[in-house]
């Protein structure tokens, strides 16, 4: 089988910990296994800790002044939102390879459970949709782990994806 290792470094930056034991796991037991892929780092960025104190829009706002901070002029910033373009995991992967061609650091942000801010949004490069159905902020974590693997797996020519 060939030799593959991702080009591009790979980032995902979150709001806040995970709550759910089991869902945490599940996200983390993915994101371990994409080390094996790529240069990847998880970016866990702490909840705001006057959330309830605050508007939704004030959130978002502090929350994006967290993001801004943690991305470089030089990441290629995907948001993963609603609003963004759907993939199947093949074409997911697909794109994901293509990107390697063009880019040093690609950060995928997954937002708190309100979304992102506007400053966000024009910061963001490329706006991901897993489905145009609503999850928590916490389960598209592993969800999204679970499709960044496969995503891999299908670049490789790994079996682990059925057509």
């Amino acid at each position: 089988m060939k030799q593959f290792f991702l080009k591009m470094k790979i980032a995902i930056i979150t709001i806040g910990k995970t709550a759910s034991k089991s869902v945490s796991e599940i996200e983390n037991d993915y994101f371990g296994r994409l080390k094996h892929y790529c240069n990847f780092e998880k970016i866990c960025i702490p909840a705001i800790k006057s959330a309830k104190s605050i508007s939704t829009e004030e959130l978002k706002k502090e929350e994006g002044k967290l993001i801004l901070r943690t991305v470089t002029n030089d990441d290629f910033v995907v948001l993963l939102d609603e609003k963004g373009k759907e993939f199947s995991s093949l074409e997911f992967a697909q794109w994901v390879e293509k990107q390697q061609h063009t880019v040093k650091n690609m950060v995928f942000v997954i937002g708190g459970a309100y979304g992102f801010s506007k400053e966000i949004y024009d910061r963001a490069n490329f706006l991901l949709s897993l489905s145009k159905m609503t999850f928590s902020h916490q389960i598209v974590r592993a969800i999204f782990a679970e499709q960044l693997y496969r995503s891999m797996t299908i670049i490789k020519g790994e079996k682990y994806h059925h057509k």
